[in-house]
């Protein structure tokens, strides 16, 4: 499970500590029980540990017998499998994670008991314990360090076909094996764990594209942080138009939530909403006729405007129906109070009739400020945002026939934006804001906090 925040929305997808201080557009919290999840299948369920253990060999043992048995040696000892591997995960406090593999391996070779030689079959039962460190943070990535790495061993079964071996030569192999493993084990487990982190890290910094408008590039801001409860995340996303220009946003501080027993909490800044809104909505100019079959209220706003003229309008019949431009002013402001989101739209509504000889008459030019209420919601691992129209003020900014009081035009003019502006503009949203992929882990079930 996921939450999403956005400050905020705070996408909850399944666990986060007391608040953390947070540098960027976006901020994530993992959960130790999704890093166990991540970490398992990038190292044991995609074979990494098992394709970079085949063709393990062990260094020879030699055992003189002593008095009483054979002199015993054993050659060509190597992995034939590892079974039943299972990875847990700590985090303690700092940058770093704790990563524990216990596994049973499996070993064959060759032994030979004075003159006669024999297959011999090894069980290990092993815990790898390794504490990994992030470090060298630049450009978005991270290097990651074994500090330290501890093979501790269970039971170790041995057997021969003949059932030959004597308890002293088990004991000769038990130490070599105990002495030897370790320098062979911690060097793959180092491999692996850097293979794992390239193909983690891949998911924090990836461009995007967003439609056919931008892209967005994700990228780990800072070295990833932890305390007992979390792996903190600190993202941002640079937003770009096609083109290549940029659309700024700001990454000053902010604070995520406690994880609730969630595997991720994704934070979205307003600040970085906003970048993504200027590159999703962005309409040219429209222009229409008012007539019944593009907006249904044509003619009752036709007759409402003509009512305006303080002489009357002999022009208004003698060219037929109205002409309406709409044009967005600045760019969309989304605003993030508790628990509701709301979008700012200011739109420029021209109403104009086009004269014989071709010259325009502009009868209203309206400055319409709109409060849109924004329902979000995830789908497809995409941000999206549904407007209906909550509140309109509108004034005048000019007209040509002297048309001062436009009060009786609002119910019109909302009619008129709800029918032709809102279904263009939710057509605009509709290809959602792409989240990024953290660490693999999926958007389902996902509870949405503003």
């Amino acid at each position: 499970m996921t939450m999403l925040k956005l400050f905020g929305i705070v996408f909850f997808c399944g666990l986060l500590s007391p608040s953390q201080e947070v540098l960027s557009g976006l901020s994530c919290a993992v959960s130790p029980v999704a890093m166990q999840r991540v970490l398992s299948d990038a190292i044991l369920q995609n074979g990494l540990l098992q394709q970079h253990l085949q063709g393990l060999v062990l260094p020879n043992i030699m055992g003189d017998g002593g008095l009483l048995n054979s002199p015993t040696s054993i050659t060509g000892l190597h992995l034939v499998k590892v079974w039943l591997p299972k990875l847990t995960v700590v985090l303690p406090p700092g940058i770093g994670v704790q990563l524990t593999i216990a596994a049973k391996l499996e070993l064959s070779g060759n032994c030979l008991v004075g003159l006669l030689s024999d297959l011999v079959d090894i069980l290990v039962d092993v815990n790898i314990t390794a504490n990994i460190k992030c470090t060298n943070f630049e450009s978005g990535t991270v290097q990651v360090v074994i500090e330290d790495c501890l093979c501790i061993f269970g039971a170790i079964k041995i057997k021969l076909l003949s059932g030959l071996l004597s308890l002293s030569v088990n004991d000769i192999v038990l130490n070599k094996l105990r002495a030897t493993l370790p320098g062979l084990l911690c060097p793959v487990v180092d491999i692996v764990i850097n293979l794992a982190n390239i193909q983690l890290l891949g998911t924090l910094n990836a461009v995007i594209p967003v439609g056919t408008v931008g892209t967005i590039h994700y990228h780990l801001a800072s070295l990833p942080f932890t305390s007992s409860s979390f792996l903190g995340l600190d993202l941002d996303g640079v937003v770009k138009q096609v083109g290549g220009s940029i659309i700024p946003h700001d990454s000053s501080a902010s604070a995520l939530p406690p994880l609730l027993d969630k595997l991720l909490v994704l934070g979205l800044r307003q600040s970085f909403l906003n970048a993504v809104l200027s590159l999703l909505i962005q309409m040219p100019p429209q222009t229409f006729t008012c007539t019944p079959d593009v907006f249904s209220g044509a003619s009752n706003l036709q007759e409402a405007i003509t009512t305006l003229f303080p002489t009357g309008c002999s022009a208004c019949h003698e060219t037929g129906p109205l002409n309406i431009k709409l044009t967005l002013a600045g760019n969309p402001l989304i605003l993030l109070e508790e628990n509701k989101a709301t979008v700012e739209l200011l739109v420029m509504i021209q109403v104009f009739i086009q004269r014989l000889d071709g010259s325009i008459l502009n009868l209203l030019l309206l400055k319409a400020d709109l409060g849109l209420n924004a329902h979000v919601s995830i789908a497809g691992g995409r941000l999206v945002l549904a407007l209906s129209l909550g509140s309109t003020s509108l004034s005048l900014e000019s007209s040509d026939v002297g048309i001062s009081n436009i009060s009786v035009l609002k119910p019109h003019c909302n009619s008129l934006l709800v029918e032709t502006l809102l279904p263009f503009i939710n057509g605009a949203l509709g290809i959602g804001m792409p989240l990024p992929n953290v660490l693999d882990i999926p958007l389902i079930k996902v509870d949405i906090q503003i």
